[in-house]
């Protein structure tokens, strides 16, 4: 066995990068590199297996093995020793591979005569490209020093696969980023978008995979480590009093002055790897062990390493956001997440937005929400797969991307946001007319908002007034609190625009998944049950007074309705209304107009709040039910958790049943009552509540038409007879009892 010096790994690299640069096929290239590998490594076998499609790896070329078998031998992920090793990510070194649990005896490789075994992973980043393996007569198992030089050369190979070096006839050899590929992830926000890809982070190319000059490239490694430990410390130095940030940032400065970080990398330039390469080396490994770490706080620090690897990728490559490609006309964001502040700049320049992670109630939803964009999350491996100006159709009613898609994929696309487009135009000759059913029910349509550009919809869309503002997005966007005049200037522009309308401004919500970033997170089991909304409030009593005199001073004696979130029981609502009290008397102390009319009411999203006292009800002004929060915890569902979200449903009669105990109550204290959530904008969910007796409906703004258009053409007591119907048969939901009525009816 040729022992494996670091001069011996130079020359191995230096004959990779030799075959990368001749102006040869892919197969010929991939034939040369086994070939190079063996010889290097001393072993009878090198093999190249690729993924031909996410769950089938293909021998795509082999030295040692019977030729016959190249592009004919295929195993499923997880099947055999090569499938362990792509399906788990992790290196499999054996000195007897028959043995070994799991083997696959293929008898058109031939391989029955080769003890040894030794597969390493081809990853990039985290993707999975294929396996990498040598196998030997001999009797033994790898060295450190022989598992290290080949997960290099699977390093190269990686790099070379997504530079387009081995492409060729066969999917296996398909060119990278060239195929049509389909994301199925979740829905963040409901709509169609079809356009271009664009990047929040443009990829890193790395072009430089082998140096001739280790001393050279170790010192250019080190100068940018420099850099990035300099820029880190300013960063921290402009940070302060930001404590999140500041612990973000204390976690970059640690890893960026870890010596075993930079050895490691140090190692990799002396076996014959440039900078950029050795570093995204570091990268790569650090993304692996992130997919396979449950703990929250490790996957945490993972994610800070991969996002320091980046930084230090863009210092060595001078490949900064800034690139210089031009927006596209339509362009669709992809990213792996996104700050509120970030997606807000790019503004209704955005056609829809995909991202890798984020959550239905993130920071980034609820901009989507406000500027009435789809929104896809949970979309695995797309900031991989996509290049800037890709075709790219987003469905964000299905949690579906199609990513370079095929011309009939396009067509029927085309199709169905035709199909909306008539739809609208069909909603907009109903939009000034009042919505009443066909028995002469009158339901009253809101409208949901968070940013001023919603306010254009108060007319576009037919709403009758805003039934919720949510004021927490002026603090999330902010990297410090907003200032009482500046929150008043807005509140007055909203009410300026809404033009004598009701708008009903929700009081801050912050707490759970909607964290301030001047604010210290807390560390709690279970957020959404947590410290959050009316309860951070009124044990911080000073930022819900700034924001009650904010409000009062927009109003400028006109009516005024706010609503305070997450009430659980009376003494909450007690409480909360004692401040407004105080607010109302400190303002015409100071001499300031407070509202001719005020309403102050609340959200009813814990089941507790329904069973509260007679007194509570006819005390509080105006209750909005929170179909959101309210579900989740009816159902013990969260609804951050996609495998028990859709598992339960608003037309479940339990829930129903529930919903009318609330309209009952309502009723007989004279308390006014709505319902606003996402459940309100569906319209046949939309269509059972009103049967129930819930007339005021609050939904965000592209729901209303479809929303009176259903209503307007049917009975609302036939509706509640159906439901009452399905009730008595012991119907688990009236889904499918309403649904068929519907289809009878049309």
């Amino acid at each position: 066995m040729v022992p494996k010096t670091e001069s011996e790994s130079r020359k191995l690299l230096g004959r990779l990068r030799d075959t990368m640069a001749e102006d040869a096929a892919g197969q010929a290239r991939l034939d040369k590199i086994t070939h190079l590998t063996a010889d290097s490594m001393g072993t009878e076998v090198c093999s190249i297996y690729l993924f031909r499609d996410a769950n089938t790896l293909e021998l795509c070329a082999t030295q040692g093995l019977k030729p016959e078998a190249v592009h004919e031998t295929r195993m499923k992920l997880g099947e055999g020793l090569v499938g362990r090793v792509a399906r788990s990510g992790k290196l499999i070194n054996t000195a007897d591979a028959p043995a070994a649990p799991g083997f696959r005896y293929m008898p058109e490789t031939g391989e029955e005569i080769y003890s040894s075994f030794l597969g390493v992973p081809i990853q990039r980043l985290g993707e999975k490209l294929g396996v990498l393996v040598v196998q030997s007569k001999q009797v033994r198992e790898f060295s450190d020093d022989e598992i290290y030089a080949l997960e290099v050369v699977a390093m190269v190979l990686a790099e070379m696969t997504e530079l387009g070096a081995f492409t060729g006839e066969g999917a296996a050899l398909k060119a990278r980023h060239t195929q049509a590929v389909l994301f199925r992830g979740a829905t963040g926000q409901e709509g169609t978008a079809m356009g271009q890809a664009w990047l929040h982070e443009p990829r890193v190319v790395v072009t430089n995979l082998v140096t001739d000059d280790p001393e050279r490239e170790a010192d250019r490694l080190r100068e940018a480590v420099d850099t990035l430990r300099v820029s880190v410390d300013e960063m921290l130095a402009g940070a302060m009093g930001d404590q999140e940030q500041v612990d973000v940032l204390e976690a970059y400065r640690m890893f960026a002055n870890s010596k075993g970080w930079l050895r490691r990398m140090e190692e990799d330039i002396a076996l014959g790897l440039s900078a950029e390469a050795a570093v995204e080396k570091e990268q790569s490994q650090a993304r692996s062990r992130m997919s396979q770490v449950t703990d929250g706080y490790l996957r945490e620090r993972l994610h800070d390493l991969d996002d320091l690897s980046n930084r230090l990728l863009r210092i060595l490559t001078g490949q900064g956001r800034e690139t210089g490609a031009k927006m596209p006309d339509a362009p669709i964001l992809i990213a792996r997440n996104i700050g509120p502040g970030e997606l807000l700049d790019y503004g209704r320049s955005l056609k829809g937005v995909v991202l890798e992670q984020g959550s239905v109630g993130s920071h980034a939803a609820i901009v989507a929400r406000a500027l009435a964009i789809p929104l896809v999350i949970h979309a695995e491996r797309i900031t991989n797969e996509a290049l800037n100006g890709d075709h790219i159709l987003v469905d964000g009613d299905q949690g579906v991307v199609h990513l370079r898609p095929d011309e009939t994929v396009v067509n029927a696309f085309r199709d169905k946001m035709a199909m909306q487009a008539k739809a609208q135009e069909r909603y907009a000759s109903i939009r000034e007319t009042d919505c009443v059913s066909a028995d002469g029910k009158r339901v009253h349509l809101l409208m949901n908002a968070g940013l001023m550009a919603d306010l254009p919809s108060l007319v576009s869309s037919g709403a009758e007034g805003v039934g919720l503002f949510r004021t927490e997005l002026q603090f999330l966007v902010r990297n410090q609190m907003p200032r009482r005049d500046e929150l008043a200037a807005l509140y007055k522009r909203v009410l300026d625009a809404a033009a004598g309308k009701q708008v009903i401004f929700r009081t801050l919500d912050i707490g759970s998944d909607k964290v301030l970033p001047y604010m210290k997170p807390q560390e709690e089991p279970n957020p959404a049950l947590g410290w959050r909304a009316i309860r951070v409030a009124l044990d911080r009593p000073g930022v819900m007074r700034m924001q009650l005199q904010a409000l009062l001073r927009a109003a400028d004696g006109r009516p005024m309705s706010i609503m305070f979130p997450f009430i659980a029981q009376y003494e909450e609502y007690a409480r909360a209304r004692a401040e407004v009290d105080k607010v109302i008397a400190r303002e015409k102390r100071l001499g300031h107009k407070v509202p001719e009319r005020l309403s102050v009411g609340c959200m009813l999203e814990t089941p507790s709040l329904a069973y509260a006292s007679d007194r509570f009800f006819r005390e509080v002004e105006f209750l909005s039910i929170g179909g959101n929060d309210l579900k989740q915890f009816f159902f013990a569902a969260d609804r951050e958790n996609e495998r028990v979200r859709r598992r339960y449903d608003t037309l479940n009669v339990s829930f129903l049943s529930f919903l009318e105990q609330i309209v009952k109550r309502c009723e007989a204290t004279g308390t006014a009552l709505s319902f606003c959530g996402e459940d309100a904008g569906r319209p046949v969910e939309a269509l059972c509540f009103a049967a129930i007796g819930l007339r005021r409906l609050s939904m965000r703004p592209a729901s209303i038409g479809p929303v009176k258009s259903l209503l307007m053409r049917y009975s609302l007591t036939e509706i509640r007879d159906v439901i009452e119907e399905a009730r008595l048969r012991g119907e688990q939901s009236v889904r499918q009892s309403v649904m068929e009525y519907l289809r009878d009816s049309s």
